[in-house]
């Protein structure tokens, strides 16, 4: 029926699947077999997220500070006013979370990949050097952990360009990846525009790696979809988890269901979200200690790796020879 018939509902994008940068239908019924090492049935990947020392704080110069997630769902702030409790928390993952993380992961041979603020990586050397000397892939996570939703354009690109900065000074290499983590609609032409990165993760729309066209000249550039599911903010939200078995049974879940989708022909990837100031607490470091060590006893069926080790094989097995 023509558009002429709904004149006050009617829009040019009614029945499209891709519209806008949107892709509704994806590998749809069969995804490709990504035919990880070993022929394993899953890719799993912990993503440590560095943000302490970032976060927005009257300190740092900014007009609002952090607010706590229990007293607002979602992401929020206050004005013209410090949030002590809030710099404490963030404190807390900086001074002893990071630690108890660094400790359990490299104790257990685990690779990482750390989604890292430059600010916040200015901000503790020493931290920046057990990340060295564990050989973990430290992935850009922006200049701050701020919302970029409606920051300029000229200083998201600055800031990009900071951080990118920050990393050569530090690790003596660019980041593979970048996370901005609250992106706007022209945050990834500027991650494309800069030139240096092999994927971001500014999505959450699929359980495998995918390109897209939409960008630099109809190049191809790779998205590795994050997850805010198999994450441990959800012990920060309201009505979320409250301890560490929880977390543990929920990705136990996750892993099974994705093994038993890849031993019949569909294998995935999995993501880990974690933060310092949140898994780094002991009760909630043991149901991810639990984990660990339950995903390792799968053997060779899962492949446990660095979003760059997913980045470096999807280039090499599935980089489009066109669009």
């Amino acid at each position: 029926m023509s558009s002429s018939a709904y004149p006050l509902s009617s829009h040019e994008n009614d029945g499209k699947s891709k519209y806008g940068g949107r892709d509704l239908i994806g590998y749809g019924k069969t995804p490709p077999d990504p035919k990880w090492p070993n022929n394993a049935k899953v890719a799993l990947n912990f993503v440590l997220n560095y943000e302490e020392g970032g976060e927005n704080c009257l300190l740092h110069g900014d007009g609002e500070s952090e607010k706590l997630l229990s007293e607002i769902v979602g992401a929020g702030a206050i004005k013209d006013q410090r949030h002590a409790n809030m710099e404490s928390l963030y404190d807390y993952g900086a001074r002893a979370g990071f630690w108890r993380l660094h400790r359990l992961l490299t104790s257990q041979k685990v690779p990482c990949t750390v989604f890292a603020v430059g600010m916040a990586l200015e901000r503790n050397p020493e931290a920046c050097q057990a990340m060295k000397e564990a050989e973990w892939e430290v992935a850009s996570h922006g200049y701050r952990w701020w919302d970029y939703q409606e920051t300029p354009e000229d200083v998201e690109r600055e800031h990009i360009k900071r951080t990118v900065a920050i990393h050569e000074k530090i690790f003596g290499k660019k980041p593979a990846g970048m996370y901005q983590g609250k992106p706007n609609v022209n945050t990834r032409k500027l991650v494309v525009e800069e030139g240096t990165f092999l994927y971001d993760s500014d999505a959450y729309d699929d359980d495998l790696p995918y390109w897209t066209f939409d960008y630099g000249d109809g190049k191809p550039h790779l998205i590795i979809p994050y997850t805010l599911s198999e994450n441990d903010m959800r012990f920060a939200i309201p009505n979320g988890w409250t301890h560490g078995q929880e977390f543990f049974q929920f990705l136990k879940d996750s892993l099974d269901y994705l093994i038993e989708e890849g031993k019949d022909g569909a294998p995935k990837m999995m993501t880990v979200g974690l933060h310092c100031r949140l898994v780094g607490r002991p009760g909630r470091a043991a149901g991810l200690k639990q984990f660990i060590e339950y995903a390792k006893s799968k053997g060779d069926d899962v492949f446990i790796c660095t979003r760059e080790q997913i980045a470096n094989h999807w280039y090499e097995n599935y980089y489009p020879s066109e669009k």
